[in-house]
């Protein structure tokens, strides 16, 4: 996107739940896995498709991970006025982390957009061993 995007007014973005799952296969330097859940309302006048995302994960030893592409969740979904879509996806840390992204699209007559996802926190359990 450009510095043309557009923010649309009533397009809503929730993190609906952030969860550790301890039981997910990780791989060795990434061994904790955190599943979200997204809702995106659009109570906007106008039909909006999702086309891409940006994530930001930075890890409390100073390690910054940039995931971006196409669509969410292989999907790029399409949300007419009073619509929402709901998913969820995962990131896999080794530190406590901070998350920070942003959802890109395409409005009905073309026009370009851009919506942040509020920012959420993975915070690893205390195994108290």
């Amino acid at each position: 996107m450009d510095l043309n995007d557009q923010q649309i007014s009533g397009l809503i973005v929730r993190v609906e739940n952030v969860m550790y799952v301890p039981h997910l296969d990780t791989p060795k330097d990434k061994s904790f896995a955190f599943v979200y859940f997204i809702t995106v309302k659009n109570n906007a006048k106008v039909t909006v498709t999702i086309k891409g995302r940006k994530w930001v994960v930075r890890e409390a030893d100073g390690e910054c991970t940039v995931v971006e592409g196409a669509g969410v969740v292989g999907e790029t979904p399409t949300i007419e006025p009073g619509g929402e879509f709901t998913y969820n996806s995962y990131h896999v840390v080794q530190h406590e982390s901070e998350v920070q992204g942003a959802l890109f699209g395409t409005t009905e007559s073309g026009g370009l957009f851009s919506v942040r996802i509020p920012d959420f926190k993975l915070r690893i359990p205390f195994s108290g061993a």
